[in-house]
């Protein structure tokens, strides 16, 4: 079993949600067999951000490439492969200021690549990637599940579904900065509902 564990906490090991990410990742690992895990950590391996020479480099055409419009599509290219050959993928995603970390919507910007991931139909767009299980930790300092302010699992419900990943599994984990009751009791709510989760 091949697992892709991505990691988007800016404090690295301190972060709640790299915590919980390996603790998923532990409990997946405990039930299959030669299972193989690859961590990538948006934060000490940071991704360019969407701008115009991103833009055109995963939109032009290969003959035509540059040196740097060639590194940005290999780049693309080995972040695609590594979804494409996992089995399931465990998302940390920390709430920071109502959204998805930057870096981690790079990851989804260079994933997100036309006739390669997606494609549009006269019916609409299609994912073009085989559907996978996808475990996503919603870690969050205040309480938003359910609520307006949860602009962030919309999002990847809906930019997952649109490369082909529809089996998106969510569990959030939230109160982790409204004082050490409310943390150990998420904390402990998580475990409990990790078995069923994972």
């Amino acid at each position: 079993m091949k697992i892709l564990s991505i990691q988007s906490g800016i404090f690295g090991d301190h972060s709640n949600s790299t915590q919980l990410v390996k603790q998923v990742v532990d409990k997946l690992s405990r039930e299959a067999e030669n299972v193989i895990v690859t961590e990538r950590d948006l934060s000490t391996q940071p991704l360019p951000y969407f701008d115009a020479e991103v833009a055109m480099a995963l939109n032009s055409d290969a003959p035509n490439r540059t040196a740097a419009q060639q590194k940005i599509v290999a780049l693309s290219d080995l972040l695609i492969e590594e979804v494409k050959e996992a089995d399931a993928i465990v998302l940390g995603l920390p709430m920071y200021n109502f959204g998805i970390p930057a870096q981690m919507k790079s990851w989804f910007d260079l994933l997100a690549r036309a006739g390669v991931t997606f494609t549009y139909t006269e019916q609409g767009p299609k994912g073009l990637l085989a559907d996978k299980p996808v475990y996503v930790v919603a870690a969050r300092g205040g309480v938003h599940q359910g609520q307006p302010s949860d602009s962030q699992t919309p999002f990847i419900r809906t930019i997952l579904g649109f490369i082909g990943l529809q089996d998106v599994r969510i569990v959030y984990v939230e109160g982790l900065n409204m004082g050490d009751s409310a943390k150990a009791e998420s904390l402990s709510k998580f475990e409990t509902e990790l078995v069923e989760f994972a």
